[in-house]
């Protein structure tokens, strides 16, 4: 929930990403992420990924605090998936695994270095947008993309899902706090959580289906509506262009960077 309430903090920033139009953004963010996806280059990714942190810092974003557990949490998921690609794709052998004789080659190495880079640049491109954009905004430029209404719908109700959910389970926890006195056995312990989970999943399900009678009460049809009117300026239109010509010479580089 701190994290949600810093999101809307440095969103409503006067930072250069800030300022841009939503549209703009998700348009840039499309871009790099696919060049990312289609780089052949670890140096091109690298490069991007600076880029990337260099922004989100000139926005106001403490790099450090809000990426570095993206970036440890991908590394440690995208790197166990990846793992095997090391013994398993064939290629010019490196070194051999001590006691059980594996190669690690050359290529394998490679294959797994892209995935990690792939996802470490894609996963860090999506928390900028969402941090320097607020979330209703985000929905609205989805939708001026074409992306369906049930789509949106479902990311939105997911948004506000999560959030009732954290409460209520804050709310539990409180109130259990209070009631309680002394240390509880450890099998009291695994009774009162199993029974605590189910209390909770029932009290959200039912007070999802309330909060959305109340937003359809109040004229919600699952198109994100607010306040704020999307206008291109002319800073939008200079962003558009350095984005599009960074992405160009990037999928550039990063192709004939493979060629032989």
């Amino acid at each position: 929930m701190q994290h949600i309430v810093d999101a809307e903090d440095f969103a409503s920033r006067d930072g250069p990403l800030q300022l841009l139009d939503p549209r703009v953004k998700l348009a840039g963010v499309l871009a790099l992420v696919i060049v990312a996806v289609a780089s052949r280059s670890l140096l091109v990714l690298a490069a991007l990924l600076v880029v990337t942190a260099v922004l989100a810092a000139f926005s106001g974003l403490p790099v450090v605090r809000l990426f570095r557990p993206v970036w440890l949490g991908v590394l440690a998921f995208t790197g166990l998936i990846a793992l095997p690609a090391l013994v398993l794709v064939p290629g010019d052998v490196l070194i051999r695994v001590p006691g059980l004789g594996w190669p690690v080659t050359l290529q394998g190495t490679r294959s797994a270095a892209f995935l990690v880079a792939r996802s470490e640049l894609s996963t860090t491109l999506g928390l900028l947008l969402v941090l320097t954009t607020r979330w209703a905004h985000v929905l609205k430029a989805l939708r001026s993309f074409g992306v369906p209404m049930i789509i949106v719908a479902i990311l939105g109700m997911t948004y506000r899902y999560v959030l009732l959910l954290l409460e209520l389970a804050h709310q539990m926890f409180e109130a259990r706090r209070s009631r309680h006195v002394g240390n509880l056995a450890p099998r009291d312990g695994r009774r009162i959580a199993t029974a605590t989970a189910g209390v909770l999943l029932l009290r959200s399900l039912e007070m999802s289906g309330e909060v959305h009678l109340a937003m359809v009460a109040r004229g919600y049809r699952g198109e994100p509506r607010t306040l704020d009117i999307f206008t291109l300026t002319r800073s939008d239109w200079y962003a558009l262009v350095v984005v599009i010509a960074i992405a160009a010479t990037a999928f550039a580089l990063g192709l004939w960077s493979a060629l032989p």
